[in-house]
């Protein structure tokens, strides 16, 4: 019995990486009107459980929020209305476009794969792509990475990906998926289009995750560019990832993203510190620094610790691309010199970028930004936790 227990287990596991996976999409938009186009292979459409039509080659579907229920047209005529409806892909490599009409027009997007439609609040469409992991990481490196970069840096992202969906499985449970499309889960805005050089990554890649030194899934944070730091992490959140270590960085340093400027009206720079920290601003030592601020390595505080001003308030506050700057008054404007562009903490993308091209595989790449890690591949990493789960029986 423990044998098949513990077979059991690790098959589940096996499952978690290869299974297709719920990702709520469109997430930043109320759809109320969906137009779903034809783009490749062939569908048939499931209203509640019976098949009510299929989506053939220049063949699209209405989809309106009426009442309780999903409105469904085709070529100007209603089919139905449903309490969910179901799209499934009927050969390999499938795909549509699915474009939301109201309350307003938005870019079209295109996904692989299958989708589940259900209604939402008073008005709205729920919109699940049931997509397979690879083909769901390819569409996350393009749109976290972008086109034209190094293979090498290709699998990174696709490592890091494919390490936070599978350690957020349950993170929108509540929601009817697992995670969504937005930049607080993974930038997820189309299939794979134009990039044919992350499928090469994802597939070298195949199956391999990073863990910490605990042998747990890593949060495997990235962000734009550090400008030459990585910042500690409870700098930005607080609390003290141990992998996630400052770092000097200098392969980013030339990029675009490294240095930036912004004026602000020294009024509002003022009014802000003494309203919300109480800056003691008639202080005959605080007063005359309150708008000089010299930052040559990263810091988590504005001037002095002791006086509780975190540097990421500042950058939330102004909209700064990233907590470190120093800055200085010239006239009636405070003017910041800041370097990097993001929260700091893990890989810098730019940084990464930057290693790839100048030889550095991916995994010397992780091993650079982040401290005692380990990659692994989830099959292997899953085996040997269940089997370290699984206890002994007593007699």
């Amino acid at each position: 019995m423990r044998n098949l227990t513990y077979i059991l287990l690790v098959l589940f596991s096996f499952r978690g990486m290869a299974q297709e996976l719920d990702i709520g999409v469109m997430r930043d938009y109320t759809l109320g009107t969906i137009e779903i186009s034809y783009l490749k292979g062939n569908y048939e459409v499931i209203g509640d459980t019976n098949l009510i039509t299929n989506i053939w080659k220049g063949q699209s579907l209405l989809l309106k929020r009426s009442g309780e229920k999903i409105k469904v047209v085709k070529a100007d005529k209603t089919i139905g209305f449903y309490d969910s409806l179901s799209i499934r892909s009927m050969t390999d490599d499938n795909s549509l476009k699915l474009q939301c009409l109201a309350p307003s027009s938005k870019k079209t997007r295109r996904y692989m794969d299958d989708f589940i439609l259900t209604p939402e609040g008073d008005n709205a469409i729920r919109l699940i792509n049931r997509v397979e992991m690879k083909n769901y990481l390819g569409g996350v490196v393009e749109s976290e990475g972008g086109g034209g970069k190094h293979l090498e840096y290709y699998k990174v992202q696709a490592i890091l990906s494919r390490t936070y969906v599978l350690g957020h499985l349950y993170k929108h449970r509540k929601e009817g998926f697992q995670v969504c499309d937005r930049v607080h889960c993974q930038a997820y805005h189309n299939m794979l289009i134009h990039t044919p050089r992350i499928t090469e990554a994802v597939e070298a890649t195949r199956g391999v995750v990073m863990l910490n030194k605990a042998l747990k899934l890593a949060q495997g944070f990235y962000f734009a560019n550090c400008g030459g730091q990585t910042s500690e992490s409870d700098f930005v959140w607080n609390e003290s990832v141990s992998h996630c270590k400052s770092i000097i960085d200098t392969f980013c340093i030339k990029s675009r993203q490294a240095n930036w400027t912004k004026e602000i009206n020294a009024s509002d720079w003022k009014n802000y510190l003494v309203t919300h920290f109480g800056y003691p601003a008639d202080d005959p030592v605080f007063g005359p620094m309150m708008f000089n601020f010299s930052q040559p390595t990263r810091k988590a505080f504005y001037q002095y610790p002791q006086l509780g001003i975190p540097l990421r308030d500042l950058r939330i506050k102004f909209r700064l691309k990233s907590t470190w700057f120093s800055c200085k008054k010239v006239g009636d404007k405070i003017v910041l010199t800041g370097k990097g562009f993001g929260h700091g903490v893990g890989v810098c993308q730019e940084g990464a970028m930057g290693m790839a091209r100048n030889g550095f595989t991916a995994d010397q790449i992780l091993n650079f930004y982040f401290t005692d890690i380990h990659l692994m591949n989830y099959f292997n990493w899953s085996f040997y936790k269940q089997k370290e789960s699984v206890e002994e029986p007593s007699f």
